[in-house]
Formats: structure tokens, C-alpha cells, sequence
């Protein structure tokens, strides 16, 4: 394997149209699509995590879709692992690969690699889930503001897994998540080809609302009712179930609750956004100009 490999990442916020993008690129080169995307592993989980279609998933071979169950224990780090030894066995037989998502800790994982975060035991989390169900998500963000308050300020902190997993490996290890972060970047035997994918935010925000009235036609509200019972689970800490759980528990009425789901993906976007800019190595091009997009990468 050598540097005539070239591995296609393809990022940006939610909606944007990464599927569309990715799909075309892989068509053209001939090649796989690797999934990074931390919700739509899950096979539980379809309409609000904007998986692919079935006619999309049989246009390209697609890695990393439908693989766990949210019973499953996962995490960036794993996956960074796994997708890895997927990466290397798909260029046996290809020169090109698609790698996929807006979740930032999955590429970077590849991209980058973690160090290793020691087992921290399992009754530090139990007892973290146990505050969080009883004592609500601000206790533990003002634990977490006061044991590490670096890393307060560089993560969403209104999602409880994030903040739930910072407190666990600092109660665990005596150190900042962080710290587990800032290793040297792995050096891979291929080349990295890295295009964000960014339009205006009047359009971005427009396609988010218009996406989700789609998911609510196709029938999100039914797909987190199925799912409420296991809504405490980490998988399903995410902008798309939580506002449906607390409209199930009567917090709001249908209208607020729809609200509330294109406002928290429209954040989520613009925290996706945020993430994706720090990275200086990313080409930031239209969505919609897939001829240009194609030529950057046979370029590069």
C-alpha cells in the first residue's frame, strides 16, 4: 500500500448533503462508502438518524450502517479501531474509499487516532446514570464544570452522554478526557483527501426543517415511541429522540415539540460547524457542485 491510495473524508453539519455527495463520489471511483457516523450504526434507529435509503445502500457498498444494537457497548475509540481494519482490507481492492459523517470524534478517530482511555469501572458510570436520572443533566454539569473545566468549555455540554463520559474517566483516572485526545496523529500508508461540506446558512437551515418534516412524515414520533423504554441508553442521547421522549412525558405539546427538533438540529449543525473549522487540512466546498468536488480529489 503506499500514498497512491487516497482515503476521500467527506464532512459537514447535518443535511447538508453529505449522502448525495458521497454516493457520487464513490460511483465515479468505483468504490465503498465507510460510514462515520455514530447514530447510524445502530439498527433500531433509521428515521431519525437520516440513514440512507435502501435504494441508496444498494448503489455502493456501505460499511458502518445498521452493524450494532443500541444494547451495545461503542464508542469512538472502538470505532476508530474497526474502521481502520476495514479501511486496509478495502484497499487491497480499491485505490479510492469514501469516509463519511458529521461526527467529529469518529473522523478524527480515524484520522488521527486516540490514546487509549484505561477501563474506568462500571460503578463510577452506574452511579453517574443514577445522578443524571434522579438529579437532572445540570448537577452533573456543574461536576464536570468544577473537575475539569477546560473541557467544559470545548464540549455540548446539553448532551448527557458527553458529559457523563468527561465525569466518568476523570472520577475514573484522575485525568481530563482531553488529555486522551492530544496524542501524536497516526501516520498512514495512504493519502488523506479531506472536503467539508458547507452551503449557506439560510440554505442549511432551510434543508434541516424541511428534512425534518420529512422524518416526522415517514414517521419519526412512532420510531422514538418504539424506543422510549430504552431512552436512558447512550445511543439515544441525541437531537431527534430526547425531544420526543420529553413530549411523551407530556414537557410539551406536539407543536413545541417540533420546534424544538428543528432548533436542536439547526445547533447541532452549528456545533458540527465549529468542530469540522478547527481542522485546517479541510477543502471546504458547495455540496452541489459534485464536478468539482470530483476533480478536487483526482487533483490531490
Amino acid at each position: 500500500m503506499n500514498q497512491q491510495k487516497k482515503l476521500v473524508v467527506l464532512v459537514g453539519p447535518t443535511a447538508v448533503g453529505k449522502t448525495a455527495v458521497a454516493l457520487n463520489v464513490a460511483r465515479y471511483f468505483n468504490t465503498a462508502i465507510v460510514s462515520a457516523d455514530s447514530r447510524q450504526i445502530f439498527r433500531e434507529m433509521t428515521i431519525g438518524t437520516a440513514k440512507p435509503t435502501p435504494a441508496e445502500l444498494s448503489m455502493v457498498p456501505h460499511h458502518f450502517i445498521n452493524t450494532h444494537s443500541i444494547h451495545d457497548s461503542y464508542d469512538a475509540a472502538q470505532y476508530g479501531r474497526d474502521a481502520l481494519n476495514c479501511i486496509h482490507k478495502l484497499f487491497e481492492s480499491h485505490d479510492h474509499l469514501v469516509l463519511c459523517g458529521g461526527s467529529g470524534l469518529y473522523i478524527k478517530a480515524v484520522c488521527e487516532g486516540f490514546d487509549e482511555i484505561p477501563e474506568v469501572p462500571a460503578e463510577i458510570r452506574e452511579q453517574l446514570v443514577t445522578e443524571f436520572q434522579t438529579a437532572g443533566l445540570g448537577n452533573l454539569q456543574q461536576k464536570l464544570k468544577q473537575l475539569d473545566p477546560e473541557h467544559f468549555e470545548n464540549i455540548d455540554t446539553q448532551n448527557p452522554q458527553r458529559v457523563i463520559r468527561a465525569l466518568e474517566v476523570i472520577l475514573g483516572t484522575g485525568l481530563s478526557i482531553s488529555s486522551f485526545h492530544n496524542n501524536k496523529k497516526i501516520k498512514h500508508d495512504f493519502h488523506l483527501v479531506k472536503i467539508g461540506l458547507e452551503c449557506t446558512r439560510e440554505v442549511l437551515y432551510e434543508r434541516i426543517n424541511r428534512r425534518m418534516d420529512n422524518m416526522i412524515t415517514e414517521g419519526l414520533f412512532d420510531e422514538a415511541a418504539s424506543l422510549y423504554a430504552n431512552k436512558h441508553m447512550n445511543a439515544l442521547q441525541t437531537v431527534g429522540y430526547q425531544e420526543i421522549f420529553d413530549f411523551m412525558d407530556g414537557k410539551y405539546d406536539r407543536e413545541e415539540t417540533i420546534r424544538l427538533l428543528k432548533r436542536n438540529s439547526r445547533r447541532y449543525a452549528k456545533r458540527q460547524l465549529t468542530w469540522f473549522h478547527r481542522d485546517g487540512e479541510i477543502i471546504w466546498m458547495d455540496p452541489a457542485k459534485i464536478d468539482d468536488i470530483i476533480a478536487m480529489v483526482s487533483n490531490n
